[in-house]
């Protein structure tokens, strides 16, 4: 019995799995992995070196990737060690299993570099504006001594100052000092 071209081309549609439904299963995608991060959240400042990313997985058989690196796993929870460059981390994340689409996110992480205050004591405004601005801090001032102070001969230095000469403190935050021609 030879087939027609019609019916071969019919026999093909079915074999297929598209006959009847106008091709919709043979082109529907698998239903994608479950993939949750749990830690760190998105957008975290953090002051250490690395960072562990932990969550949930479904099927509890998938693998999960962070960063191309295998995942430790256990009963449909993963944990990765991730080093972190100073400043803004993206890691991806990706996960895949037998018969399931493939699951991806990201998390971004801030690995924040604490600065040390430096010494302002003594110093014009104008140095220790550069000092500040050269460890990424502003500088705040406010001027004291009084009415005689202007009577006095130079320029008005620094006599106190807010946080200290050496603390930690975040970039970007204000150091606040008096200055004054006479300390």
């Amino acid at each position: 019995m030879r087939l027609s071209l019609f019916a071969f081309a019919c026999l093909a549609v079915a074999a297929a799995g598209c006959a009847g439904d106008g091709g919709e299963r043979a082109q529907r995608a698998p239903q994608p992995v479950a993939l949750a991060v749990t830690a760190p959240s998105d957008n975290s400042v953090v002051r250490s070196e690395t960072v562990e990313v932990r969550g949930t997985v479904e099927p509890t058989g998938a693998t999960v990737m962070v960063l191309g690196t295998k995942a430790e796993m256990s009963a449909g929870t993963f944990a990765s060690e991730v080093a972190l460059e100073p400043g803004a981390n993206v890691i991806d994340v990706m996960a895949t299993a037998r018969g399931r689409g493939t699951a991806m996110t990201a998390v971004r992480v801030i690995r924040e570099l604490p600065v040390h205050v430096p010494d302002l004591d003594g110093l014009e405004v104008a140095e220790a504006q550069g000092k500040v601005e050269e460890v990424g801090l502003q500088l705040e001032v406010t001027e004291s001594g009084g009415l005689l102070d202007e009577l006095l001969p130079g320029e008005p230095a620094v006599c106190e100052q807010d946080p200290s000469a050496g603390d930690e403190v975040r970039r970007g935050t204000s150091v606040h000092v008096e200055v004054s021609r006479s300390c």
